[in-house]
C-alpha cells in the first residue's frame, strides 16, 4: 500500500511535504506498476509563473505530486505550516534517486525534450553509471507544441516502449504542461525534471553544494547565462518574496 505524503498550499499551488527517499520510493512503486503518475520538482520560477498564469496554474494543480525544489520553497511552506521540512527535493538530485533504484529494479527510462546532443550525452551518463536502467527510447524536443497527430504518435511510442518512467526535460513550465496534459495516456511514471538533463549531460555546469544550500543556486546560473536568466530572476524572485511577505502579514492578521 502506498503512503502518499500530505500537501500544503503555498500561493495555491499544493505542494507534496516528501524527501528524497520516500519521494523516490512512490515513483518506482508507481513506475513499476505501470501506473500513469505526473511529478514535478517546481522552484520559485515555475511557481511564480503558476501564479501570474490561471490556465497554467490550473493545470500543475492536476500534476499527482509536487516536491519543493529550491530552498525558498522549503523555506516558505516551513514557515507557512511549520512542516520541518529538512531539505527541498531537488529536481535534478531526485532524478538520480529514481535512477538508481531503477537501477536495482531493471526499469525502463524513456527520454522526453532537450536537444540532441544532450540527450546523447545524458544517455552515456546513465549506460555507465546505472548500466542496469534499460533507456527504450529517446525523444528531441521539438521546441514547438506538437500537433494532435503528432501527439498520438508520441503517446503510442511511448507506451508500446514499455516504458516504466518517462524523464522530461522540456524547460519550465512547458514539462510541467507536458506531464499534466498526459495524465491517463502515458502508462509511466511521469517526472517534470527541468535542469537535470543538462547537469548530468555535463552540457550546464552545476552549482557547488553550499550554494545550493543556502539558496543562491539562482546567482550561479544567472552568472552563467546572464542574457537568458536576468529577466526571469528579476521578476520571479521578487514577486515571490512581495507574495511572501503579504502572505505573511495576512496570516498574522488573522491568527
Amino acid at each position: 500500500m502506498i503512503k502518499f505524503p500530505s500537501k500544503y498550499s503555498l500561493f495555491g499551488v499544493d505542494y507534496s511535504a516528501t524527501d528524497y527517499e520516500s519521494a523516490s520510493d512512490i515513483i518506482i512503486q508507481m513506475a513499476t506498476q505501470r501506473t500513469s503518475f505526473a511529478v514535478s520538482a517546481l522552484a520559485v520560477h515555475g511557481l511564480i509563473t503558476a501564479v501570474r498564469d490561471k490556465k497554467l496554474k490550473s493545470l500543475i494543480k492536476k500534476i499527482d505530486m509536487i516536491v519543493p525544489d529550491g530552498q525558498p520553497i522549503r523555506w516558505a511552506l516551513n514557515s507557512f505550516h511549520k512542516i520541518g521540512l529538512k531539505d527541498r527535493v531537488y529536481g535534478p538530485t531526485l532524478t538520480l534517486y529514481v535512477l538508481k533504484k531503477a537501477n536495482e529494479n531493471n526499469l525502463k527510462i524513456y527520454l522526453y525534450g532537450s536537444t540532441k546532443e544532450t540527450l546523447h550525452k545524458f544517455s552515456l551518463f546513465i549506460k555507465q553509471s546505472f548500466p542496469n536502467v534499460i533507456i527504450s527510447g529517446i525523444h528531441v524536443d521539438r521546441f514547438r507544441e506538437a500537433t494532435p497527430k503528432e501527439n498520438l504518435e508520441d503517446i503510442k511510442k511511448i507506451n508500446d516502449s514499455g516504458a516504466n518512467i518517462v524523464l522530461v526535460g522540456r524547460g519550465c513550465p512547458r514539462q510541467e504542461v507536458w506531464v499534466a496534459e498526459h495524465q491517463g495516456k502515458i502508462h509511466a511514471a511521469m517526472m517534470a525534471v527541468g535542469a537535470a538533463f543538462d547537469f548530468h549531460a555535463g552540457t550546464v555546469k552545476q552549482a557547488p553544494k553550499w550554494v545550493q544550500d543556502y539558496g543562491f543556486e539562482w546567482l550561479f546560473r544567472l552568472i552563467q547565462e546572464p542574457k537568458r536568466l536576468w529577466k526571469r530572476y528579476l521578476i520571479t524572485n521578487s514577486y515571490f518574496i512581495l507574495l511572501f511577505f503579504k502572505n505573511k502579514f495576512i496570516h498574522r492578521s488573522f491568527t
